[in-house]
């Protein structure tokens, strides 16, 4: 009886399982909608292309959970996970708004366009590095530092949304739109702590009151989505200065507790 060789072929070139694949199909998923995003700008469906860069953010949440779920994390993954996320917020929500309203700023608008770009560079350059430092307090672990990539895209593309809803022309003038991405670049490079939402556990007697707030979001959502997801970024904005709080509060907790036993300054006492 013949034996089965055993296979010699290097690990890169052996047969993946489906598995390991879906979490990077999702990655590209997000990256086409990102893209398409821009095309519905060129033919000046805006409503279309707020719906094509939110499912990208939906995607791209979801690719990661789909890998540690699956155990399918990998380099590779992560590489082209950020990579994604560079394309669908970094470049296609400025681009949007340079189209839909930042163009008639002319050259100024354009540089307004780039410096929000530079910083989703600079802020997912500092978020790859720092999964590398082993020195961080672990309390850090429940927080970014500045505004993450998705939430970013989402408050630049905050004037559009209040233009579904209010038509208000000022929204679209150009000093309005340039200060409001200057600010958004600002939050994302900055070092304030913001909620990682991803750890989160939800009490029991929170349960309820939660399932039933998911509810009226998706019910929202249906029925008046530009104000459901304004008001979304409104509660994440107003979050920001509740988990500057937090920060600092762990973070004191923390000093308290590495900080040496002061000695008596008087010294040892005679019985």
């Amino acid at each position: 009886m013949l034996r089965r060789r055993p296979s010699r072929l290097p690990r890169r070139m052996r047969a993946q399982s489906i598995n390991r694949l879906i979490p990077n199909m999702v990655t590209l998923l997000a990256l086409c909608s990102g893209l398409t995003a821009i095309r519905f700008a060129l033919e000046g469906r805006w409503q279309a292309t707020v719906v094509a860069i939110f499912l990208a953010a939906i995607f791209d949440g979801l690719d990661g959970r789909l890998a540690r779920l699956m155990n399918a994390t990998s380099k590779f993954g992560a590489e082209l996970d950020s990579l994604s996320d560079f394309v669908c917020f970094g470049v296609v929500p400025p681009v949007v708004l340079y189209l839909w309203g930042l163009d008639d700023g002319g050259r100024v608008g354009w540089a307004v366009a780039l410096f929000y770009t530079v910083c989703m560079a600079l802020r997912l350059a500092r978020f790859n590095t720092s999964l590398e430092d082993s020195a961080r307090p672990p309390w850090t672990y429940n927080f970014f530092t500045g505004v993450p990539a998705p939430a970013g895209a989402a408050l630049a593309l905050l004037p559009l949304l209040a233009y579904f809803e209010f038509q208000a022309e000022f929204l679209k003038r150009p000093l309005f739109l340039g200060t409001w991405l200057l600010i958004v670049g600002g939050l994302m490079v900055s070092r304030i702590p913001t909620f990682s939402f991803k750890k989160v556990r939800i009490p029991n007697w929170l349960v309820l009151p939660f399932m039933l707030a998911a509810g009226g979001t998706a019910a929202g959502l249906a029925t008046e989505p530009w104000m459901t997801l304004m008001a979304v970024q409104g509660l994440y904005l107003a979050s920001i200065p509740l988990s500057i709080r937090a920060a600092r509060r762990l973070q004191r907790a923390l000093d308290r507790s590495q900080s040496p036993v002061s000695a008596d300054p008087a010294g040892p006492k005679d019985e």
